[in-house]
């Protein structure tokens, strides 16, 4: 028998509160929500030209480095949009470099030395992040990074993978490619350098086309990212 008790009045809701509750439950499905945005000299790297909810995307570089600025500038819009953006394992970002591709450091929590359990990390992080930067570790176990990716799907977050000569056992919806990065000077016989020009080679599996080549500025002149 359940106890019995006092009858209690149903509170009944306004329509203006109705409203406010619909919108809160209701499920975000509408086409401009399943993209985050990006700065406009990265559209033309991505397919969707933005951050696909739910995608992974690698990103790589040769000897002449520049993928922790390519990585860093596509969360910069995202940020700078009012979504909250994560770094995990990334120890030598420098603050006055992130603000510079214009990241929104309000809006970015770093995680510099996640520990043993990178993975247990990013997976509890997901729940109130949009987009998570890794840059992961040695021998990591396929096992764990599949749950990882079916939570990031669920969770409709995008993981940025910053392989710095690590390896990740899965494939990735867009990889990345930096490549023949070299500075460049500002102007004929100056030794100020702050451009560095490279090329960007875009493969995946959401790429059907083939290998896309893009040149960019990783930084410009203007310390962020440009179309070259």
């Amino acid at each position: 028998m359940f106890p019995s008790g006092p009858r209690t009045e149903r509170r009944r809701l306004d329509p203006e509160q109705r409203a406010l509750l619909a919108t809160r439950v209701q499920p975000t499905s509408a086409s401009a929500t399943r993209v985050l945005p990006v700065l406009p000299p990265l559209r033309e790297l991505l397919p969707d030209g933005g951050l696909r909810r739910g995608s992974t995307i690698s990103v790589t570089a040769d000897l002449a480095g520049g993928a922790t600025t390519l990585a860093l500038a596509l969360t910069a819009a995202t940020s700078a949009a009012g979504s909250w953006c994560v770094a995990v394992g990334l120890s030598d970002i420098g603050a006055l470099a992130a603000h510079d591709l214009r990241l929104d450091l309000r809006r970015v929590a770093l995680v510099p030395w996640p520990g043993r359990h990178v993975i247990d990390a990013v997976a509890a992080l997901i729940e109130g992040v949009d987009v998570v930067l890794l840059k992961p570790p040695p021998h990591l176990r396929p096992v764990l990074v599949r749950r990882l990716v079916a939570r990031l799907r669920d969770r409709r977050a995008v993981l940025v993978i910053l392989r710095d000569g690590t390896q990740w056992p899965e494939s990735c919806d867009i990889d990345l490619q930096v490549e023949s990065a070299r500075w460049v000077a500002v102007g004929p016989g100056e030794d100020c350098l702050r451009r560095r020009l490279a090329t960007v080679t875009v493969t995946g599996r959401r790429i059907v086309t083939g290998p896309r080549q893009h040149q960019l500025w990783l930084p410009a002149e203007s310390r962020t990212v440009e179309s070259a």
